[in-house]
Parts: structure tokens; sequence; C-alpha cells
């Protein structure tokens, strides 16, 4: 028997790959599934089934077009209505995989159709639960994405998600290992682990979601508590997993067109192409094609991408570091953005070459800024997300997170320069980006963002919880 995680860090996702005797499952794959069959190939093992353990939101599956690639049949949970051919598994439906046994059990909750998947060794024990989104290390998973699909609120989700856990999985004894389908840093969840395995004995001990002591009342207040919007792609991912999409290899023929400058400039003025500038964000401070967008590969680029970009269907022209075209194109694809006609060719330097005119943002370290606000009364903008501005942020700084950045866009100044920050300086150049191709220019990045501000002692302020005021 062999059980392997391929953990993807850029969306904290995990797909499975089970083997036994030749036989392969893969559950919940990515969607560029060449590695899954070359892995199977590797050990001499045919793929016989794909497992879904629910319609997910926050990436495009792999599972058509790797039924596509290996005649492997899609598995879903019950009440799960694809447009495509798919077996909809019964409550407690068996599966044999060579001397395994992958048991579906049925546990709506997230969405009505989610599943997780029981696996019994050779011997008939009880192994391992593939929870999906059901249970994570740490949390279960938001029960407000499927309100309108289901006609139920949230809190009807939750107590469904409720009677799951208590009738399906804590039954289940201690030794049995929990691999979730995503890990810290997930939109899908709000406490994660940054583990992304564990045992159930150990996640009873752990996640406040599964006290015993717990009512259903006092869960349905936990869970629903504090969830912040769904990022707008959630439902068009979901779509795309549920009705088919486009297979990759095309997304990535159309989207490896290289393009000279005047071609790129050509395409972008013909399109309305969004320019999407994947570099590093110190390479974006430098140089940049005017009223283009930052999103860095070394940040959770895709995230972002979906977040921020409203579109999935928004024709995309990239501005990648060498070598890295097909490799942000995957990740584009992997949350439902298709829409990339092409990337300059030589970059920059080709850019500027031709003779076409480059931007720059103005970004200074955080001793410069302690500097200037003790002299003036410059207005500082934290751009980082509402838990880290209420945990601790600069003295007087208006906050204007990045997710929502479009909401504030009156509220920075047409005069005057005024700083703007994140955690670390990746967001906050996102944000700049953002801004300058909406007009506003006098904008000034604070390098290393706020924990270099804090290194400097600028005066903090502390989350003072209402109810003591």
């Amino acid at each position: 028997m062999k059980i392997e995680q391929i953990y993807t860090g850029c969306l904290a996702q995990g797909a499975y790959y089970i083997e036994s005797k030749g036989e392969v499952a893969i559950i919940d794959p990515l969607r560029e599934v060449t590695p899954y069959i070359e892995r199977a190939k590797a050990d001499n093992a045919k793929i016989k089934y794909i497992f879904e353990t629910h319609f997910h939101a926050d990436f495009v599956s792999g599972h058509v077009t790797l039924s596509k690639e290996t005649g492997a049949p899609i598995i879903f949970g019950p009440t799960a209505n694809p447009s495509f051919d798919a077996i909809i598994a019964t409550d407690g439906q068996e599966f044999k995989l060579g001397e395994l046994t992958i048991i579906a059990m049925h546990t709506p909750g997230h969405t009505m159709e989610s599943t997780t998947y029981l696996l019994k060794d050779a011997e008939g024990k009880n192994h391992a639960i593939f929870s999906g989104d059901t249970l994570f290390l740490g949390d279960v998973g938001r029960p407000d994405l499927a309100q309108k699909a289901a006609h139920l609120t949230q809190e009807q989700l939750a107590e469904t998600l409720f009677d799951s856990l208590r009738n399906k999985i804590m039954p289940l004894a201690d030794d049995i290992i929990v691999y979730p389908a995503h890990g810290a840093g997930s939109a899908c969840g709000k406490n994660m682990m940054k583990e992304t395995v564990d045992t159930l004995g150990n996640q009873k001990k752990m996640n406040y979601a599964l006290r015993a002591d717990m009512t259903k009342q006092e869960f349905v207040k936990e869970v629903t508590d504090g969830l912040l919007p769904p990022p707008k792609y959630f439902p068009l991912n979901v779509k795309m997993n549920k009705e088919g999409y486009e297979d990759i290899a095309m997304v990535l023929d159309r989207g490896t067109t290289a393009l000279s400058p005047e071609d790129f400039e050509a395409a972008a003025n013909d399109t309305e192409a969004l320019v999407l500038d994947v570099r590093h964000q110190n390479e974006f401070i430098k140089r940049h094609i005017p009223r283009s967008i930052f999103i860095g590969l070394n940040g959770d680029f895709a995230p972002w991408v979906g977040a921020l970009v409203a579109d999935t269907k928004q024709p995309l022209l990239l501005v990648t570091p060498e070598g890295m075209e097909e490799e942000t194109i995957t990740r584009l694809s992997r949350v439902g953005f298709d829409g990339t006609v092409g990337y300059l060719k030589g970059g920059l330097d080709a850019w500027e070459a031709s003779g076409k005119e480059t931007d720059s943002i103005t970004s200074v370290p955080a001793k410069t800024v302690k500097e200037q606000l003790e002299a003036n009364k410059i207005p500082v903008f934290d751009v980082r997300k509402e838990g880290e501005f209420l945990s601790e942020h600069l003295k007087d700084a208006n906050h204007t997170p990045l997710s929502d950045l479009n909401t504030y866009l009156s509220e920075f100044p047409k005069d005057g320069n005024f700083f703007l920050h994140c955690a670390g300086g990746y967001r906050s150049v996102i944000a700049a980006s953002i801004l300058k191709s909406r007009g506003i220019h006098n904008l000034i990045d604070v390098s290393g963002g706020f924990g270099a501000l804090k290194k400097e002692g600028l005066a903090m302020t502390d989350y003072v919880c209402p109810s003591t005021l």
C-alpha cells in the first residue's frame, strides 16, 4: 500500500495518490494531470478511480481531464449532479483497490455532496480518512459557500456539518490518519494548522469543532463567527468543476504565445487584456509597463489573482521571469483563469529596447518613514487583513485591506504623498499597482512593511475589544 500526499503550497491544497497491487486511486487531483499519470506509470500501475470529495470552490480539479486521459471513472458522493458522466456513490458504497477498500461516507455540511473517503487496509482495518473540506486540521470547512445551491442558510449547513462530524467521523478510532484537502492559508476555513497530516485522536483533542461537550448551537456559533466574504472566483470554480472545462493543454498552447513588444502592446489595446506582471516585487518597483498589475509568483499568487481579478474570462497578457511562462499559465488555470493570450518575449529589457515607456514605484525603508512621520503628518495606509490590523497597527494608520481596495479608492488623498504598507512588502506592491492603474500615483511604498516599521520603534496601537470600552 502506498499513500502519497501531493501538496501544493500556493493553494494550500492536498491531492492524494493511493496504490495497491498495481491499482491507483487519485483523490482531488489538480488540473494538470500529467504528474499523476507519470507517477502511476513509474509504479507500473493503472489509475482505476478518481475520487472527488465535493465540488471545489477554490481551485479547478483535474478530474475531467484525468478521466479522459485514463478512462478511470470519476466518483462523487450522494446528491452530486455533475454535467458529465460520473459514479454517484451511495452512502457506505465500497470500492476495491488492489487489497484495499475505499468506502464513501456522506458527510454533508460544507457542501451537501461533501463526502469523506474511509480507507481500509488489506486486513480490513480502518486506516485513514480523506476528509476533503469536511474536516481540516484545527478546523472544519466553512458552511457558507453552498447556501444558494442547497437552498439553506449557513446556520442550517453548519447544523448539518455538526451531525456529519458527530455521527460519521468522531466515532472512528483515534489512530486513524486524517488527510484533509487543505492546510493553513486556504480560504476554505478559518483556523487551520500548519501541519497537513494528523491522527483523528489528536484532532479530537486539538480541534475546537470536535469538542465532545460542544452543543449544536455552540458549534454553529463558533463555525460561522468571523467568516470573511468568500473570494469572488469561488462560484466560478464550482461551475467549472461541476460542468467541465477546457483541456489545460489547449490553455497552455494558447497562453505560451511569445509576443514582441509591438504585438504585446497591440494585443493589450485590441483585446482589452489585463497586463499581469508576475515578477518579484522588487523588480516591479524598479520598472514596469504603465498600468500593469503586479501579483508576484513568489507569494500567494493564484488566490490573489482570484480575489482581485473579478472575471475568470478576463484576457491576460503576462510579464514573467524568463522561463516561467508555462508555470504562470498553469497556476492561473488552477483557479479557472484560462484567458492568457500571450507573454512579453524578452521581458522589460525588450520593452525598453523598443523605446517604450516604463513606470516605477517610489519605495523607502522604514527608517525613512519614521524620520518623515516625525517631521510631517503624512497619511499611512495599511492594506493587511482585518485580523492583522486589529491585532496591532501603526498609530493613526488608515485601514484599506487589499482584498477590497477598490471600495476605498476615494479615501486616498489626491494631493500630497502617502505611505502604503502591508506585512512584509508583497501585498503593498500589489496595492500600489492597482492604485497607479486607477491614476493614483502619489503613493510611497514602505519596504519591509509592518515588520520593518515595528523594528523602528514607531508608535503602535493594540486592538481594544469594544466590550472593554
